[in-house]
């Protein structure tokens, strides 16, 4: 794993090419209502203690790695778009899309309030974590 010595941002590969930004959570978070920072906060405390697991922000989004981008959270107006990668594609009624790509699947849920961060989202997020080992 490499940090980025000027955003603090993990990667899978030395020097990877990005953008460095120096968006904080607070700036994501801006503007959005309790609901939604309760939803996030939520989500957050329940994939901290995963490890290996860093969280970082980037423009529009909070980036969790483990040895690359497994989850990415962005905060839209009235809900977060919480999108996680997994190998296979995953079915389950909380998965609103689902973007393919060569050997991963983006599934795409959709959280407004803490209520909806459920033991089954939780389940769900934690099979794209445990798909990068």
């Amino acid at each position: 794993m490499w940090t980025c010595p000027e955003c603090n941002r993990n990667f899978a590969t030395t020097n990877q090419s990005h953008i460095c930004t120096s968006v904080t959570l607070d700036d994501l978070f801006m503007g959005r209502s309790e609901e939604l920072i309760l939803a996030f906060d939520k989500l957050l405390v329940s994939v901290i203690d995963w490890e290996p697991c860093s969280v970082g922000t980037s423009t529009k989004s909070v980036v969790f790695t483990k040895r690359k981008a497994w989850l990415i959270v962005k905060p839209m107006s009235k809900e977060l778009d919480v999108k996680f990668y997994h190998p296979e594609v995953i079915q389950s009624p909380l998965i609103k899309k689902i973007t393919s790509y060569p050997n991963k699947h983006a599934h795409h849920c959709r959280v407004s309030d803490e209520s909806q961060v459920t033991i089954e989202l939780i389940n769900l997020l934690r099979k794209g974590w445990e798909a990068y080992d």
